[in-house]
């Protein structure tokens, strides 16, 4: 794969797993940087309509809903990005179909990029066994109790697994999200 490869995503499709309370950047500054890229993204929420964001003050922006989860299907997808914000993992950790959803992209190797408080949900979704990776470092804790290896890295990868602490890691969380899933199924990595 030669440079100019591993930042084109034509043809990709990303999901974009998220409900109220996500961080504003950590959704809009990656989705940007992925269609940038020639992905397609859809956002898609437990909740219909649209998706209020979070931006430290209180809630922010509405964006819309693309696709309800009930009608999501992660075959139809080449990549996750789990968006953090301190209230959207915790209510997506509660819905089934949410975690089912994550579980799907880990068994079947597909990339999966997750920023700041977003790991919470792979917890739920028990697919953080021996993995390594960064989060916000109020998760800590949580993410070594669920068998992760939590280092505290601007960005990590973990076959195909991305991972960044906070919103100032963007830009190079952005730049190893679109190389990892430029290269795709990362066979290794499956749950």
């Amino acid at each position: 794969m030669n440079s100019s490869d591993s930042h084109n995503l034509s043809g990709k499709k990303v999901a974009i797993l998220c409900t109220d309370g996500f961080e504003e950047s950590e959704l809009l500054k990656p989705r940007a940087a992925l269609e940038q890229a020639g992905a397609k993204t859809i956002l898609i929420s437990p909740k219909s309509g649209s998706v209020k964001s979070w931006t430290g003050e209180g809630f922010g922006q509405a964006v819309p809903v693309d696709m309800p989860l009930d009608s999501a299907n992660a075959d139809d997808f080449d990549a996750l990005l789990l968006p953090g914000g301190t209230l959207n993992p915790d209510h997506l950790r509660m819905e089934r179909a949410a975690i089912e959803f994550v579980r799907a992209f880990f068994e079947a190797g597909k990339p999966v990029a997750a920023i700041c408080h977003g790991p919470q949900t792979l917890i739920d979704a028990q697919v953080l066994s021996g993995r390594r990776l960064t989060s916000y470092p109020s998760i800590k804790r949580d993410l070594i109790n669920a068998g992760a290896h939590w280092v505290d890295e601007e960005v990590v990868c973990d076959q195909g697994l991305v991972t960044s602490r906070r919103p100032s890691d963007i830009p190079a969380f952005n730049r190893k999200m679109i190389e990892e899933i430029a290269e795709g199924v990362h066979a290794g990595r499956r749950a």
